[in-house]
């Protein structure tokens, strides 16, 4: 009898232990689980890949001392910027888009440097837009699914632009589903919204934006100058995204 009540109240210490157990594998699993870093594209473990982003040479490096910056302004970090996940099989969208912009005296020619591949700090690589708060648009030919935007204005030397805005839209004058996906013009200075964005320096790594899937045909790029110039400079603009399904 003594026996018999032995075993059953060992068999039953098993039983507990061995519950006890998995309860706790299956908290730990459900902890990793929550704690998993997401990608920049909004999701993780969907297949996503890094953005494949080729960079001109620097031109410049470290911030100057002697400039003056208010606590909006991102310092120039000396790390490499890390990759930002993104669906795979997206294209470069603006290659062979159709350029337009505010100053009419910029020629076909000009905006055509803006997507032919060269992000280089010379001279001849930079479109020069007049002063003011002023626009570049790309048509994308027709509705598309923008995960990414790279912008390079002039990087030869250290400056940051002022009210630099990226909005999508669905029409060409931007009224139909207009759309801000980056905004660091926090005085709203443009008239376009107050931003919370930060401003920042421009560098060789030019400014990569999240645009999260935005379904967009047009998008357009706002500046309103630098600290270096009161006018408006571009190098290179890529928009990563492939057709809406």
């Amino acid at each position: 009898m003594t026996r018999n009540l032995l075993g059953r109240g060992l068999a039953l210490s098993s039983l507990f232990g061995l519950a006890f157990a998995a309860l706790n594998l299956l908290v730990a699993h459900t902890l990793v689980a929550a704690d998993a870093p997401k990608d920049n594209a909004g999701g993780g473990g969907d297949g996503s890949v890094p953005l494949a982003l080729k960079l001109p040479a620097p031109a410049f490096k470290g911030t100057p001392k002697d400039m003056q910056i208010g606590p909006n302004v991102e310092p120039i970090s000396e790390k490499p910027r890390p990759p930002m996940m993104v669906p795979p099989g997206l294209k470069n969208l603006a290659s062979g888009s159709k350029v337009t912009c505010s100053d009419k005296n910029v020629t076909g020619e000009n905006l055509g440097k803006l997507t032919d591949g060269d992000k280089e700090a010379s001279d001849q690589s930079i479109i020069f837009i007049r002063k003011g708060a002023q626009w570049v648009q790309m048509d994308l030919g027709s509705p598309q699914e923008i995960f990414a935007v790279a912008i390079w204005h002039a990087h030869n030397s250290a400056k940051v632009y002022h009210s630099v805005i990226v909005q999508v839209a669905d029409d060409a004058d931007f009224i139909e589903n207009v759309r801000t996906i980056f905004n660091n013009d926090q005085n709203n200075v443009s008239g376009l919204g107050v931003g919370t964005d930060r401003e920042y320096f421009e560098t060789y790594e030019g400014k990569l934006i999240n645009a999260k899937g935005a379904k967009a045909r047009y998008i357009r790029f706002y500046s309103k100058g630098s600290t270096e110039s009161a006018l408006n400079e571009y190098t290179e603009l890529e928009v990563f995204g492939r057709p809406v399904k």
